[in-house]
């Protein structure tokens, strides 16, 4: 029976504190769940303090003040701390939709200590190993700033103090910064919206920093910050860049000027929707063609007015296109689409996997030879970025083996027939969900775990099987008995794709059925979950997700998205806009296949 131990390798920790100038209403947990994914995918451990809403707090003592009429402190401090408990709750609903393993933590769950006057304390404790212990099952914990709790109860840190609570995570965690999202994209010689000669630093120490910032970051946070060492970055979202506050030499920031990137999106199926809506949410960043599809009158009366739809290719692919979005699924004109985007110097991201499996090496040489990125983040486990952990590990020869559940439709039947459901019944209910095609056997039969699984070979050993020589287990051929002596046994069955590299220099995949113990980490997944298992020398790597889906996919498609743009806009020469064509170095990396047209 195999057992799984988690790795022994040491976390990678990121704090990030998200204030209310960029938490302004409901759509704004959304646009901040992109900037933790982009943390998470690269394999980092999220710490993410919120504040409360624009305006919240302002209206909580406001209210207390009027209810109150100069009660305690300790009361009004117990009334405005509900505002980031609030906050904290609608961000790990956000990341729960991006399909990101989440825990929302209040102070007393983490023994987050404070002490001093009510409504102006300083952090003094932290159960370090409470919240390390959380992060077994969840990469992101999220944590309500600005209060934290004493012997008699919850106690405020002042205005600003969720920049403290950052800090302070940052130090007791032993993370490299606490990087304060704002809603500028750095510190400034003065207010850039009321001094349009105000320039931007790439680096002050801390006394610079509390004299230029005016209140941007908490007072109490850089003096806590200098004490004890902790790197400090003032940045917004989205951005590469950043504004690093430690014991350094004050360094001017060059100025930078940015311009859209046009994008084409060819699809607008459940994933190429979701996508769209991320893109109308960075209007200063992306600029949407009219989107292709097969029937522009289908989709218009519902869709979003700033939509528009054609069935012309050339319509869709204008002449200034900078990035091609190919969200149609398919192996006929979706790869066509594909090669021909590359050839006509445009960045290609898709969730392809059929196309990738096939045609890997001739799109990554197209990219190549035209200096363009080429991004799949989603093909293989939609938002589990199973392909950015491979990255990692792969160029230290530090991958013996990869097996994972891929798939979701399958995993949503195998779960009702463990139930005892009739597999007929099982396949309607995930068509009827959305979790399988009409014609669901390409997952049934296990093309789709195939396709992914030599997209993983790729990305764990270099090796790029060709898919008909992955053998394949089809859930058609899963008898009742085998089933139900499975559960007799206390054994689930689950879709499994395996590979590991042979003593001749190739790889052995196959997809399987297999029946496994409850205690394996992979019998606990449900619907459209997703669990990758890292072979390694050290032990075993667990990483987990929403395998499929909108938001999960959308999520993964959207971030490789953000990486061109931060890529492109680094390429540009400061104070200058980037041509319409100007090439990056190219990257190739991950991606589902949705019929869209």
């Amino acid at each position: 029976m195999t057992q799984y131990q988690p790795s022994s390798q040491a976390r990678r920790f990121s704090v990030l504190k998200f204030g209310s100038s960029v938490l302004r209403n409901a759509d704004d947990y959304a646009r901040v769940a992109h900037e933790i994914y982009r943390h998470t995918r690269t394999g980092e451990k999220v710490v993410a303090v919120v504040s409360a809403l624009d305006g919240e707090t302002d209206a909580l003592f406001a209210m207390g003040d009027q209810v109150g009429q100069g009660s305690s402190d300790r009361v009004l401090a117990r009334l405005v701390r509900c505002g980031e408990l609030k906050s904290a709750a609608l961000m790990g609903l956000a990341l729960e939709r991006s399909g990101v393993p989440v825990a929302v933590l209040d102070p007393h769950e983490m023994d987050l200590v404070a002490s001093g006057d009510p409504l102006d304390a300083n952090l003094s404790g932290l159960n370090r190993e409470k919240v390390l212990a959380r992060f077994d099952q969840a990469d992101v914990i999220v944590a309500p700033g600005f209060f934290g709790e004493d012997e008699n109860g919850p106690i405020t840190l002042g205005r600003g103090g969720t920049d403290l609570t950052a800090v302070m995570f940052a130090h007791w965690l032993g993370a490299d910064r606490a990087r304060l999202i704002k809603d500028v994209d750095g510190v400034y010689s003065d207010d850039p919206a009321k001094n349009p000669d105000a320039h931007r630093f790439d680096a002050l120490d801390y006394e610079a920093a509390r004299k230029v910032s005016h209140g941007l970051v908490q007072d109490k946070a850089i003096s806590r910050a200098k004490a004890l060492d902790v790197v400090v970055e003032v940045a917004s979202l989205g951005k590469a860049y950043a504004t690093r506050i430690a014991a350094q030499v004050e360094k001017p920031a060059a100025a930078r000027v940015e311009r859209p990137l046009r994008v084409a999106v060819l699809g607008h199926g459940a994933v190429g929707a979701g996508l769209c809506q991320h893109l109308l949410a960075h209007p200063n960043r992306f600029q949407l063609s009219p989107i292709l599809v097969r029937n522009p009158a289908k989709h218009s009366p519902d869709a979003d007015p700033r939509l528009h739809f054609t069935q012309d290719p050339a319509e869709a692919l204008r002449d200034d296109t900078d990035i091609v979005v190919e969200a149609l699924g398919g192996t006929g004109f979706a790869r066509s689409l594909s090669q021909s985007a590359l050839r006509d110097g445009r960045h290609l991201v898709t969730a392809n996997k059929a196309v990738i499996a096939l045609d890997l090496a001739l799109l990554s040489g197209l990219a190549r030879e035209n200096g363009l990125d080429l991004r799949y983040s989603a093909a293989v486990g939609g938002g589990t970025p199973i392909l950015e952990h491979l990255d990692e590990l792969a160029p230290k020869n530090d991958v013996l083996a990869v097996e994972g559940v891929m798939n979701g439709t399958c995993n949503f039947i195998l779960d009702a027939l463990d139930r005892g459901e009739l597999f007929a019944d099982a396949v309607a209910e995930a068509q009827r969900l959305g979790f399988a095609e009409a014609d669901p056997s390409t997952d049934l039969d296990g093309d789709d775990a195939a396709d992914k699984l030599a997209i993983i070979c790729h990305h764990a050993f270099g090796i790029m099987p060709d898919v008909r020589d992955i053998s394949r287990e089809s859930l058609s051929d899963l008898s009742p008995e085998r089933i139900a002596a499975a559960r007799e046994a206390g054994l689930v069955f689950k879709q499994v794709g395996r590979c590991v590299a042979d003593n001749t220099g190739g790889v052995d995949a196959r997809v399987e059925l297999r029946a496994l113990p409850q205690s394996h980490p992979f019998a606990a997944l449900r619907n459209e979950a997703n669990g990758f298992l890292i072979h390694r020398p050290q032990g075993l790597t667990y990483i987990k997700g929403k395998g499929a889906g909108r938001w999960p996919t959308a999520e993964a498609m959207f971030a490789d998205l953000m990486d061109v743009q931060r890529r492109h806009a680094r390429s540009a020469s400061p104070g200058k806009t980037t041509t319409t064509r100007q090439k990056t170095a190219s990257q190739d990396h991950r991606m589902p296949r949705e019929s869209a047209l």
